[in-house]
This record gives structure tokens, sequence and C-alpha cells, in this order.
């Protein structure tokens, strides 16, 4: 049970972080452009992992040789992430902008979890999850309408 807390607190806390993450980077962009702010919220991102690279025992990039092709787009993602931020924050505020993309991020795992892609363990998408999307969406569409 105690691992289940602790997952869950990490996972709340990358919640947080990217709840906060979408109105900086709208921040940054109003300044200087998506492009911009994709870049310097990545400088940013990037001389922090750097840092922390540093600490013993934090791991390394040694091994990026042996990661799939595919799994270094994720770095790309990431661009499309923080450029959608910059850009739907100024228009139609971080609540639509974070719960619209929430919502994709929800189908997304729903179907990686289904036809187990990207994913270690298959969880079939099975009614209750069924009705927790649907209910997901119904939120979705009353924040932004």
């Amino acid at each position: 049970m105690t691992g289940v807390i602790i997952v869950v607190l990490i996972g709340l806390l990358g919640g947080v972080a990217a709840g906060l993450q979408g109105p900086l980077a709208g921040m940054v962009g109003k300044e200087t452009g998506i492009l911009g702010s994709i870049f310097i919220i990545h400088l940013g991102g990037t001389v922090a992992s750097g840092l922390l690279l540093l600490w013993p025992g934090a791991g390394s990039v040694a091994g990026w040789r042996d990661v799939p092709w595919y799994a270094l787009c994720g770095g790309f993602l990431g661009l499309v992430l923080v450029g959608a931020l910059a850009f739907c924050i100024p228009r139609i505020g971080a609540l639509a902008t974070i719960t619209i993309i929430i919502a994709a991020q929800v189908i997304v795992g729903a179907c990686l979890d289904h036809f187990g892609l990207l994913v270690e363990a298959v969880r079939e998408l099975d009614l209750s999850r069924v009705v927790g999307v649907v209910i997901l969406f119904l939120g979705t569409w009353l924040v932004v309408r």
C-alpha cells in the first residue's frame, strides 16, 4: 500500500508541474512567440536535467543507442506539448487548455493500455473505464464551452 501512495504522490507532483508549466510557457510565448517559448522552456529543462545527472547514482545517457528509435521521439512530442500550451493558454485560458490536453492524454492512454502499445501491462478497456472516459469528456465539454 505504501508503494501505491508513493506512486500517487509522484503522479500528483507531475500533475502540479504540468499545471504550472502551461501558464509559464504561455507567459514566455507571449513575449517571445511560440517557438521562442518552446526553445526557452526546453533549454531550461536541458540544463536542469544535465545538472541532475551529475548527482551520484542518478543514471546516465550512455545507453541511448539501445533505445528504440521511436522512443527518442519523446523529445519532439515535448516540443509539441509546450507549443500547444503556449498557443492555447493565452487564447482560451489555462483551465480549458489543460482540460483538453488531459482529455486527449486519457484517450491515448486508454488506447495504449488496451492494445499493449508502448506499455508493459495490457489493461483492456472495460465498461467502467469507458464510463470514466465518457464522464471525463462530459466534464471537458462543460469546462471548454
